[in-house]
């Protein structure tokens, strides 16, 4: 007959048995890549900046560009009446520009230049005086003569101090205009030609009378807005 196994009560006496530890948290691996990726881009970035500022500075060293440079050379009035009773102005000016190009490696385009005359914060008349008729290549280190012609009949509104100051111009014979002209150029470098730049040159002149003869036009600068 087979031996008889001890009979088991169900108690354990042996080592104790580890209580399992609940599974631990672990960040996405899709977060991690989303931050390096980040990381990447950012460094791509200061990378594309730093060359694109160095590579500015390269240009401005190698051109060293500078605006061109405007001048008011000679002014001839031969007509300046007001007639209050019929608010109407008849003027004739004739004025004779410079403009210069001070760059060693950049030419400049005249595509457009309108010239605007004020009187007394009025604006006057208006002149084309460079079309796509007549526009032109300024070469490097070289000057180029415009002129603007002011000539005809407008119905201009002066008010009593702007008629007083105008009575006062007349009994000296030297008449204070403002002259803005508006230009759209090119600058060209070898066969590279840029788009469009849109200047302003304002101009501040006094300018004598026809006969009067004690008092003659001064070359004046023109201060030149981009």
């Amino acid at each position: 007959m087979a031996d008889k196994q001890p009979h088991l009560n169900g108690a354990y006496y042996g080592p104790a048995i580890p209580t399992a530890e609940p599974p631990r948290h672990r960040p996405h691996r899709e977060r991690g890549c989303c931050c390096c990726l980040f990381g990447i881009l950012w460094k791509i970035l200061v990378v594309l900046i730093v060359l694109v500022g160095l590579a500015i500075l390269i240009f401005w060293l190698v051109v060293q560009p500078r605006s061109f440079k405007f001048h008011v050379t000679e002014a001839d009035l031969t007509q300046f009446d007001y007639n209050a009773n019929n608010s109407t102005l008849d003027y004739n000016l004739v004025l004779n520009f410079t403009a210069r190009n001070p760059n060693k490696k950049l030419s400049i385009y005249y595509d457009k230049v309108e010239a605007l005359a004020f009187y007394e914060d009025t604006r006057f008349s208006n002149d084309d005086v460079i079309t796509h008729m007549n526009s032109f290549r300024q070469y490097t280190k070289s000057s180029s003569p415009m002129s603007a012609v002011f000539s005809g009949q407008q119905v201009v509104t002066l008010d009593n101090e702007q008629v007083s100051q105008l009575n006062e111009h007349k009994n000296e014979g030297v008449y204070e205009f403002y002259v803005r002209l508006n230009f759209r150029i090119r600058y060209r470098l070898g066969d590279v030609i840029s788009g469009d730049f849109k200047p302003k040159a304002k101009c501040h002149i006094k300018v004598p009378f026809a006969n009067n003869a004690s008092q003659t036009f001064q070359t004046t600068k023109c201060d030149i807005d981009y």
